[in-house]
């Protein structure tokens, strides 16, 4: 088998893995390509080269990074001239070169952006750009600053797919690098970065060769004593199995030969990463691994393989589930072959990949195997690339649309891990277009694949003709009807429903939408409210140069300030009439929690704006409570106390629980109703002292009801506005403190809640 030996690179690397590097080893400086060489090694491919724009790009760098020198003892100028190398590797354009040898003047040198573009050309300095305005990502103690960071680099990269590329070819040569940095934490860190981002990344434009090797690098760093393991096992089988596996290669090529099939027969050996991830993933032995020893049949046709696959089904039994067709329905990034399980000489498992020779160099190269296929510019053939399959701008513009839904970076950088990492399902629209999700994926994942729009109205779903739960995975080969609402709105439990970063950005920024009209609706109404009752039409105010004297863009802005209770209505109007002062400075800026303003001040990760919102009248809860939600037949959701009684009845219910908190509104600028059950003496004038207790103590009775009285005792019944649990105890406090009263509690439907 191809390459079934440990390398001398091999053998090294695991030995030097994780090693210090101490001041006195002082590496020997090794021979960087000169520019003749690099100019000859392009026009090997590309005759037509700029062999003067890009002898001056590498003469550029040589000056300008001068005396700068690398951990490794090579002078600085050897790292971009090995990336361009590296470019060159796959035969990139002569622009993308150029940037490969310009990406770290701006950086790392006095040169500004500027002075690229007029010596180098617009082109150039856009991608040098696009490289170097991102700041090194740094992992562990600055996930956030990376996540930005990630953010910026993928808006780069959906512009011009050549700053991925330059990205992967820089990242690759530091790989190369890593052992001679001195600190473990910095090798360790760049190594989990290439691992979690970079390798994803390279796969998703089926740049498998350099993902391959950067995902081998890092993991020589992160886990050496493994890695030196599964290469120790990998020769150990080779070895052990030659026999067998030259006799199974004999056999095809003479299969082939009888088949009159022209072909080309190599083989494959796993990767050590790779394969420790499937060991890991699957939880099996190192012998369980189906494609453990792999040959690839190149032929020239597609008909070809379909040949090869019969005539190889013909001769050996294949494993049914080990069939993939991925000539029919190319992955992603574009890869195309067919792969099939056998069983061969030997009893001997063998994954045979079938693919031609234009599928073979996409499957090595990735999108960098269609700059020069066929246009005669020498530059990225769009045509060819889409018939392989391969759309790279639309390959990362789902990370693209996660940037633009807004939202936290971290949850951006943990769905995009999650969109890259994951296998895929293959699904069909009613006109037979095929939409490719994450594995797991569910109809709503279905929906916003399709468009933002056909997501946003999504409110059912039709799978293979049948309406089925949106909570359904999805599977190989289903056909999806999306059932769309009139307007956009938010799924109820829409978190359970989707798992593709692209879903769940979009539902989130159309809760967040929804939620923004509803404060700017009631900020609005508040600002009308309390100029009304300063004695000003609303009409003759200017609200948009109000908005700017209260230090915002806009009346929108403004009104939402409001509605959330980040400023009260009395700021807006002194903000208009400096000269202003109200009557009362507490009550014009609180809310009153009522039906229609419940959605405001409750919220929950379960729980979309505009959905129908009730205060449980059994035990009337106050901001400040540990709150419950339960869905009620003909209700909608009922808020509720944790602690009341009621909540009993919905034990054997959990599905119908939802989990709520107060808004910051809640918190600081409502008045809800509190209702507390007394006991006290029958005496004349308790009613006044009750009251009198309640004010002092800062509470506003709105409904005072005699329960039971008895010739010694009386029990009352008291609804009070408050602003929260914490005045509601004060006014308990104050009424237990009065010589006539023997009790007083919160009423929960009848229940003493000390």
């Amino acid at each position: 088998m191809d390459g079934s030996t440990l390398s001398a690179k091999d053998e090294g690397a695991g030995d030097t893995a994780g090693a210090e590097t101490t001041a006195a080893e002082k590496p020997e400086p090794r021979e960087v390509l000169t520019r003749a060489q690099l100019i000859s090694k392009v026009r090997a491919y590309h005759p037509r080269v700029k062999s003067e724009l890009l002898g001056a790009a590498y003469d550029f760098a040589k000056k300008h990074h001068g005396e700068q020198m690398r951990d490794s003892g090579d002078a600085y100028y050897s790292h971009p001239v090995e990336v361009a190398s590296l470019l060159a590797d796959v035969k990139l354009d002569e622009i993308t070169i150029v940037a490969g040898l310009l990406h770290d003047v701006v950086e790392d040198t006095e040169i500004d952006i500027g002075d690229v573009e007029v010596r180098f050309g617009a082109d150039v300095a856009e991608l040098v750009d696009g490289v170097t305005k991102l700041d090194k990502l740094e992992y562990s103690s600055k996930e956030l600053a990376q996540a930005e960071n990630f953010q910026k680099f993928i808006l780069a990269t959906t512009s011009d797919i050549r700053v991925l590329l330059v990205k992967l070819a820089d990242r690759l040569h530091n790989m190369r690098t890593l052992h001679f940095r001195k600190k473990a934490s910095s090798r360790e860190r760049t190594a989990r970065e290439t691992m979690d981002i970079y390798g994803p990344l390279a796969r998703r434009v089926g740049l498998y060769q350099i993902a391959a090797e950067m995902e081998d690098l890092a993991f020589q760093e992160l886990n050496p004593e493994a890695r030196r393991a599964i290469l120790y096992r990998q020769e150990e089988l080779a070895l052990e199995n030659a026999g067998d596996l030259e006799r199974i290669r004999e056999a095809l090529q003479e299969l082939m030969e009888e088949s009159g099939i022209a072909c080309r027969i190599k083989g494959r050996k796993k990767q050590p990463y790779s394969l420790w991830r499937k060991l890991e993933k699957k939880s099996i032995s190192f012998r369980d691994v189906a494609d453990l020893f792999a040959f690839r049949v190149i032929v020239s046709s597609v008909e070809d393989c379909y040949r090869v696959l019969g005539k190889v089904h013909a001769l050996w039994a294949c494993i049914p589930d080990r069939f993939r067709d991925y000539i029919s329905v190319p992955k992603p990034n574009g890869y195309a072959s067919l792969h099939t399980t056998v069983r061969a000489s030997g009893n001997r498992r063998v994954e045979l990949q079938i693919r031609t020779e234009e599928m073979d160099r996409t499957a090595e190269f990735g999108v960098a195997a269609h700059w020069g296929y066929k246009n005669h510019s020498y530059g990225f053939d769009v045509d060819s690339a889409r018939a392989a399959g391969l759309d790279p701008a639309a390959n990362l513009e789902a990370f693209a649309e996660l940037i633009q839904d807004g939202g936290d970076p971290s949850e951006f950088m943990e769905h995009a891990k999650l969109e890259m990492y994951r296998e895929h399902v293959f699904a069909f629209t009613p006109k037979g277009k095929l939409i490719i999700l994450p594995a797991g994926a569910m109809p709503l994942d279905f929906a916003y694949a399709v468009h933002s729009a056909v997501g946003d109205t999504c409110v059912g779903a039709k799978i293979n003709g049948e309406i089925k739960p949106l909570r359904r995975p999805l599977k190989n080969g289903d056909v999806v009807e999306v059932i769309r609402g009139k307007a956009p709105q938010a799924i109820h439990g829409w978190e359970a429903l989707a798992i593709t970063g692209r879903a769940r950005s979009a539902m989130r920024k159309l809760v967040r939408d929804k939620e923004t009209t509803e404060f700017r609706r009631l900020g609005q109404g508040l600002i009308n409210m309390a100029l009304r009752r300063a004695g000003i039409d609303p009409v003759d105010v200017k609200m948009n140069h109000t908005a700017r004297l209260a230090g915002f863009e806009n009346l929108e802005e403004m009104a939402e300030a409001l509605g959330r209770g980040r400023i009260s209505s009395n700021d807006v109007i002194v903000a208009a009439f400096p000269g202003y002062r109200p009557e009362r400075e507490d009550d014009p800026s609180k809310v009153r929690m009522d039906s229609e303003h419940t959605p405001l001040m409750v919220s929950g990760n379960d729980l979309s704006p505009g959905v129908t919102l009730h205060l449980g009248k059994c035990c009337c809860p106050l901001p400040g409570d540990r709150i419950m939600g339960v869905h009620e037949p003909g209700q909608g959701i009922v808020v509720h106390v944790a602690s009341c009684p009621k909540l009993a009845e919905y034990d054997d219910k959990p599905d119908l629980w939802v989990d709520l908190r107060w808004t910051e509104l809640a918190r600081t600028g409502a008045i809800a109703i509190g209702r507390i059950r007394i006991n006290a003496s029958n005496e004349r004038g308790v009613l006044a002292k009750l009251c009198a207790a309640v004010a002092q103590a800062g509470g506003n009775i709105t409904s005072i009801h005699t329960v039971d009285r008895h010739e010694d005792f009386t029990e009352i019944l008291m609804e009070i506005e408050v602003e929260d649990l914490k005045r509601l105890t004060q006014i308990l406090a104050a009424l237990r403190s009065i010589a006539v009263v023997d009790r007083a509690v919160r009423d929960q439907e009848g229940e003493d809640d000390e």
